[in-house]
């Protein structure tokens, strides 16, 4: 089941490369986008990759994917986006502070 208030967002972009991984790198059916945090305190990071749900997740569904997060983890990833950057040298996602928080 869907919860229905979103700690984090996607953008357009980043949704769209999403799909496209999800669509061409054979990601597994019942996967989902994984976010989180790596580590702790000071030397926390933020994740994010391709899971399967887990007894401890919410799920979220944006922008038309299933999106996955340890309850423990919703506080240090609210109010971030999840974007995608790409120049002639690099390209990746990156968290940011959601625009609309």
């Amino acid at each position: 089941m869907f919860e229905n208030i979103q700690p984090i967002s996607i953008t357009e972009r980043a949704a769209t490369e999403i799909k496209k991984i999800m669509a061409t790198k054979n990601i597994p059916t019942g996967y989902g986008l994984r976010v989180g945090i790596k580590g702790g305190g000071c030397g926390a990071q933020l994740i994010i990759g391709f899971d399967k749900k887990k007894s401890t997740d919410k799920e979220y569904l944006l922008s038309d994917i299933p999106v996955y997060i340890d309850k423990s983890h919703t506080l240090y990833i609210m109010g971030k986006s999840v974007d995608y950057y790409e120049s002639s040298d690099e390209h990746g996602f990156m968290f940011t502070d959601d625009p609309k928080n």
